[in-house]
């Protein structure tokens, strides 16, 4: 089982290495707007309704390019899609950069999120092609994401309290330049694209009920992400004054949102482990039913209180991501998964891409608070996809 990880070529290995410092750029660089949105709040006086909508743009778009990105990967290759997403993201964040207006932004977090949506699709096939114990394969990508999850947030925050916002861009920035050049130069051209082997498979799938009731709980769970992702670091700021008193607003924000993210990583873990061992149909219903208690919590509760309930909100939350990945990739043949997980992100990040936007309508109208209960009960319709694939495919732990 440990030879079919860790016994790669030296290529194999350099992919491996730029995938995962890849989705470490992806959710990096997508976190840092989420985070300052209470520096945004007050110093541009925005309306946190207003920047729900611009955090909107950013994620809608996250997901709009990952149908097409799984169509390409198939003709052009994972290594040309990989280019096409660093060098679309150093676009997106100079955009950011030198944005000087809400309009500005919103086009360079669209460009960003546009450039990112290419990433997961082209990614995802790669490893699924090339990893033989694979949960643990995407446990290992997974972590890689979850710790720029936790990076994006920690350095938003310091960057915007002791120097300029807009350095928490550059930073990323430097990171895809230098995975543009490892990519260009030591990751060879596939010599030739996978046939019409899609066209013929796509007909092939034989469970075509179990992939549209996953669809059904990757759209809910994306949901539920966009919107507590968003506006955790806001919550954060707004109810956690008694602890680390000293600390400005945004660098608690930030550092807190951080180590709930740093626990996601002990969820990946865990997920890739149990993922390899035990039905992920059933593992997946419960992963989902887990969630609901630890946001209803982080709705009525601050302090330490609401600090360790996300904290175990990151855990249960992020044991989804290996398990989930490998249970599509077990539901869909190979040539075709490029298309099945550009599916997959499109509905999660696309489809799920609206929450920020409801959720800034949410605590407009009633409170930041009320978000996370709604995040919970968004949720449902994922509980009862989840029960009818479990029984579809009749699997026990």
């Amino acid at each position: 089982m440990r030879q079919g990880l860790f016994a790669m070529n030296k290529e194999n290995k350099i992919v491996m290495g730029v995938t995962a410092f890849s989705h470490l750029a992806v959710h990096a660089q997508m976190m840092v707007f989420p985070t300052l949105m209470l520096l945004f709040h007050h110093e541009f006086d925005l309306g946190l309704d207003t920047l729900g909508i611009m955090a909107s743009a950013g994620a809608f778009m996250f997901g709009v390019g990952a149908i097409p990105a799984g169509f390409l990967e198939a003709k052009l290759g994972g290594r040309v899609l990989l280019l096409i997403y660093q060098i679309g993201s150093i676009i997106g964040g100079l955009g950011l950069i030198l944005a000087n207006t809400p309009v500005q932004m919103t086009i360079g977090l669209g460009i960003l999120g546009l450039a990112s949506s290419i990433y997961h699709p082209a990614g995802l096939t790669i490893l699924s092609r090339r990893l033989t114990n694979l949960s643990k394969g995407m446990a290992i990508h997974g972590v890689a994401g979850s710790v720029g999850l936790a990076l994006g947030p920690l350095f938003a925050g310091a960057a915007a309290e002791f120097g300029s916002w807009r350095v928490s861009y550059l930073i990323w920035i430097i990171l895809q330049g230098i995975l543009v050049l490892v990519t260009f130069f030591m990751i060879k051209r596939r010599n030739k694209p996978i046939e019409d082997e899609t066209k013929k498979e796509i007909f092939e799938i034989k469970d075509k009920r179990s992939i549209v009731l996953y669809y059904v709980m990757s759209t809910a769970l994306g949901f539920s992400f966009g919107g507590f992702t968003t506006y955790m670091p806001s919550l954060f700021g707004s109810q956690t004054t008694g602890i680390f008193a000293l600390l400005p607003e945004t660098l608690k924000a930030g550092l807190f949102t951080t180590l709930v993210f740093t626990s996601g990583i002990f969820g990946q873990t865990i997920g890739g482990y149990v993922g390899d061992r035990y039905s992920r149909s059933f593992l997946l219903f419960w992963i989902v039913i887990l969630n609901m208690p630890f946001l209803f919590l982080m709705g009525y509760t601050s302090g330490w209180s609401l600090l360790i309930s996300s904290i175990l909100l990151g855990i249960v939350h992020f044991l989804n991501q290996p398990v989930s990945n490998a249970l599509l990739a077990e539901l869909t043949p190979s040539s075709h998964r490029g298309i099945g997980y550009g599916i997959s992100f499109f509905l999660s990040f696309g489809i799920g891409g609206i929450a920020p936007a409801v959720c800034g309508w949410i605590t407009n109208q009633y409170s930041i608070e009320m978000v996370f209960p709604f995040m919970a009960i968004s949720l449902i319709p994922a509980v009862i996809a989840g029960w009818f694939l479990m029984k579809r495919k009749n699997q026990t732990p």
